[in-house]
């Protein structure tokens, strides 16, 4: 009998280690059958003894196969031309991605089946093979970045009294992976937020600059101390009494920073940014308010949580309060002020704007600018919808804009990654960014 290697059928003249990646891209995949006691030629070659290959390859798939797999590997035993054949049959698992648990859930350690061969699979495909078996949910989907730690997160939790149970928090999933919302408390965290300070009311000269990485809540508090440093304090005299008022009210800045870690679309890789100019302070998080959600039903305090297990883990630390009550404490911090905190919403981005309490100017003014500032974006993400790719002088024509506004805006726009810039020169167009 003569065997052939195809898409469904691997053939081995001997158990190898390399046989768990086999198996992996078989259960990933549509299913398959290993045979082992076959040359790659296909003719029979036998093995010596069965049960012992047997025995090897169960411990393989029971010590270096994670999720378990062995539900889904029928073992048979066929005797071929007087030779005998182990035949494993692998079914497509219900857990997929399986993976090589020293690799962890990277391309190196993931295998599916291309032709006829087993080739790690990309980034994206185990990220759609996640989202299959775990759901929709971003906090609840397996990370695939597994060796993880968190010295900032238990800190926090002793600091509070808290115990710090990893599985109890949705940190761990059942099987002892850790969640995205592990990989959002750990010190590896990749999402950052970028903080910039500017010399005036535009974006023409840099002060500072920084970036903060790390565990959510070192962000928090490094991001808080950066701006509390900058948060001025001007005083003024009524009578003999001297009054004292900072820039901005530190309850405003508080939750304005909390929504932006809270609330953000984390599926997105682009970070969330602050920016201080002399007049305001403007945070944008990366994702737009969930659907069936406006901007007045915000104001009122209705409250649809984007990252519900993130923000529990928040009200637990007594971080925030309740839900829906910060956009309202950030209103009542500024109720006694002709400056008036204002809240604009893309469909990808969501942007708290504070007047500075100190700041020489009329609040319209500090109006225009906003408006001017901000209302061609959501022309420009609906018209990136309905185009393939777009020059910036298709936007200048289209929008009636100048050379330097419209370039103004497009950088803008590419920095908080609503967009993506490809090619150079003359040649150089953008597309919108998909989510990730």
């Amino acid at each position: 009998m003569i065997f052939q290697e195809t898409e469904t059928i691997e053939l081995k003249r001997i158990v190898v280690d390399d046989l768990k990646k086999e198996i992996i891209a078989f259960a990933n995949c549509h299913g398959g059958k290993i045979y082992i006691g076959v040359n790659d030629d296909g003719t029979v070659c036998g093995l010596d003894n069965l049960d012992e290959s047997a025995l090897q390859i169960s411990n393989m798939i029971r010590d270096s196969i994670k999720p378990d797999i062995t539900l889904f590997v029928r073992y048979e035993t066929l005797c071929i031309n007087n030779k005998n054949v182990l035949m494993l049959d692998i079914q497509e698992g219900c857990e997929k991605p399986y993976y090589i648990t020293k690799k962890g859930l990277r391309p190196e350690g993931v295998y599916v089946r291309q032709g006829f061969s087993s080739v790690p699979a990309s980034s994206s495909l185990i990220r759609k093979m996640i989202k299959e078996t775990d759901g929709d949910s971003f906090e609840q989907m397996r990370s695939l970045e597994q060796d993880l730690t968190f010295l900032s997160a238990k800190t926090e939790f002793d600091e509070s009294g808290i115990p710090f149970k990893k599985k109890n928090l949705g940190i761990q999933n059942q099987d002892g992976l850790y969640t995205n919302l592990g990989l959002l408390l750990s010190d590896q965290c990749k999402h950052t937020i970028k903080v910039a300070v500017f010399n005036g009311e535009k974006q023409s000269e840099f002060q500072d600059r920084n970036e903060f990485a790390g565990s959510l809540f070192k962000q928090m508090h490094e991001v808080y101390s950066y701006i509390d440093f900058r948060n001025q304090k001007h005083s003024n005299f009524s009578g003999l009494k001297r009054i004292d008022k900072r820039d901005y009210p530190e309850v405003a800045i508080r939750e304005a920073l909390l929504n932006l870690i809270v609330h953000r679309e984390y599926s997105y890789s682009a970070s969330s940014f602050i920016r201080m100019y002399t007049d305001r302070i403007e945070f944008t998080s990366i994702g737009g308010l969930l659907k069936g959600i406006t901007l007045e039903d915000i104001q009122l305090g209705i409250s649809v949580c984007r990252n519900p297990k993130l923000a529990n883990i928040f009200y637990r630390l007594e971080l925030i309060e309740a839900y829906g009550t910060g956009i309202q404490k950030i209103l009542d911090s500024y109720s006694e002020s002709e400056f008036k905190p204002q809240f604009v919403t893309t469909e990808n981005a969501f942007k708290i704007i504070l007047p500075n309490l100190n700041y020489q100017k009329k609040s319209i003014k500090i109006m225009e600018d906003i408006v001017v500032y901000d209302c061609p974006e959501n022309k420009i993400l609906e018209f990136a919808k309905t185009h393939t790719q777009f020059t910036r002088k298709d936007i200048q024509d289209t929008f009636n804009l100048s050379q330097t506004t419209c370039g103004r805006i497009l950088n803008r726009m590419k920095e908080e990654g609503q967009i993506s810039q490809h090619d150079k020169g003359k040649n150089t167009f953008y597309i919108l960014n998909e989510k990730k």
